[in-house]
């Protein structure tokens, strides 16, 4: 067998475990948002930011049940790209699968120079740069060497981050009770108190959604990691359905333990993050080393995954002829070495033009993100209610099912609308809003343009989406 019969014989392989795909489920969830942007939200909002959490949780939990009833029928690592092409038509899944894409690569160098400002606090010999190149470099090397790398990783990661904030909540109901020997702070009158549980009016509550739902955006990852794992099916099945667990425990359950030990206008909440606070009230001995920690796994975390979804979403691209033809390159692990270097040279991208000029280019390009969160979760919600339309005509069994359909689909769609229709019209939201479809128009007229003028990027014709492994 010849090198070339070799290559194209060759297939992302089942390397991650079950445990490591359930985990990896949890690290989608949790961020470095909970541990430091909740207390930007909560400033935002007040106590009634539990009002945001919770829609935006019922959000993303009707989302990730029609992205599982998609994923269920057919495991796919371009996942809603690949479905969005099917339901909607090829523009649509190119499109998505972009910009989720540009997404990623753009959050990676964010991740990448938070994680090295941590370090570089702790060894200021070091310049913050080096720490970010160096992060980003080993990452990128394990995950060039196998899946299970990956895994690995991320299992890690999560279960710090499950540890960290289980320890939390273990403390903070103690205060709550009046349990814990060194607290300042005790019971929950701080959910009324200055100025009632809706300090800031409804508005506000309706724009505390518009920053928690990016502490959510992650959630899909699943979707794209379970068809490198065995039996996809039914590990996509198992963390979907236990995605409102998680919001609960993790968000709901932490958020409310925060405001009620620590006032909402407490100057210190923004300053040093919503957590850090809490214990520092507390009196727990090396607050800030501790929070410190978990953010920097946070952070990692993140960056990892970033790096492993934006190379598989451009391998899938490329598998069905919309991006280079080299992207879907497989190595002898299974691995799409080619779509991993570009996706990690894109995030060193974005870390240099940051460093050369700090706050102006890059700040730009990260705005033009605002919005990508939203538009992909309108994208599966519209691709779910056509294939679903088309599976009950054809008279297909579908395994896993979107609970009452087509209202609550439609319900998700009209929300989603709504919110991003908010953003046009609010001076805080238009200018990020107006970039995200900026670039989205973008990438539309890219598409019509290559299919005028019949160019096809990776050099032969797609293949058909069904058909896609």
């Amino acid at each position: 067998m010849t090198s070339l019969q070799q290559e194209k014989k060759r297939s992302l392989q089942h390397g991650l475990t079950s445990r490591q795909v359930s985990m990896i489920s949890i690290a989608g969830i949790i961020g470095a948002g909970l541990f430091i942007g909740s207390s930007n939200a909560i400033a935002s909002a007040g106590p009634a930011i539990l009002i945001s959490y919770a829609m935006t949780g019922l959000l993303v939990l009707l989302v990730m049940r029609m992205l599982g009833e998609m994923a269920v029928a057919n495991p796919n690592s371009g996942s809603f790209s690949t479905y969005a092409g099917e339901a909607i038509g090829p523009w649509a899944g190119f499109t998505i699968g972009w910009l989720y894409w540009w997404f990623w690569v753009l959050i990676i160098p964010v991740e990448a120079i938070a994680g090295a400002d941590i370090l570089h606090a702790w060894f200021p010999s070091v310049p913050s740069w080096l720490f970010a190149f160096l992060i980003m470099g080993g990452l990128a090397g394990s995950n060039l060497v196998s899946v299970k790398n990956f895994g690995a990783f991320e299992f890690w990661f999560a279960l710090i981050k499950v540890v960290a904030i289980l320890a939390f909540i273990a403390i903070g109901t103690t205060a709550v009770f009046g349990v814990w020997p060194l607290a300042e702070a005790s019971g929950v009158s701080h959910l009324w108190a200055n100025g009632g549980f809706v300090p800031n009016g409804w508005g506000a509550v309706l724009g505390g959604v518009l920053i928690t739902i990016f502490s959510f955006f992650g959630a899909e990852v699943v979707t794209i990691a379970a068809e490198e794992t065995s039996n996809p099916k039914e590990k996509i099945r198992r963390s979907t359905n236990l995605v409102v667990y998680r919001i609960a425990l993790f968000y709901l359950v932490s958020i409310f333990l925060v405001i009620s030990l620590v006032p909402w206008n407490d100057p210190s909440l923004t300053t040093v993050g919503s957590f850090q606070r809490v214990l520092e009230v507390l009196n727990v001995p090396g607050a800030k080393l501790v929070v410190d920690i978990v953010v920097l796994v946070s952070v990692t975390s993140c960056m990892n995954s970033g790096m492993y979804t934006a190379s598989r979403m451009l391998y899938s691209l490329g598998v069905r002829g919309e991006a280079l033809g080299v992207t879907k390159r497989i190595s002898g692990n299974g691995v799409p070495t080619v779509a991993v270097v570009l996706s990690t040279f894109a995030g060193f991208g974005g870390c240099i033009v940051n460093y050369f000029f700090p706050g102006k280019v890059f700040g730009f390009l990260l705005s033009t993100t605002g919005a990508i969160a939203l538009l992909v979760y309108l994208v599966i919600a519209i691709s779910q209610l056509r294939m679903r339309a088309r599976a009950d005509r054809d008279g297909t069994v579908l395994d896993f099912k979107m609970w009452m359909f087509p209202w609550l689909t439609w319900l998700v769609i009209g929300t989603i609308l709504t919110v991003l229709g908010y953003m046009l019209l609010t001076d805080a939201y238009r200018y990020e809003t107006l970039l995200t479809a900026g670039v989205t128009g973008f990438i539309v007229m890219v598409y019509f343009i290559r299919q005028r003028f019949g160019q096809n990027v990776a050099g032969h014709n797609s293949v058909p989406v069904s058909r896609v492994a």
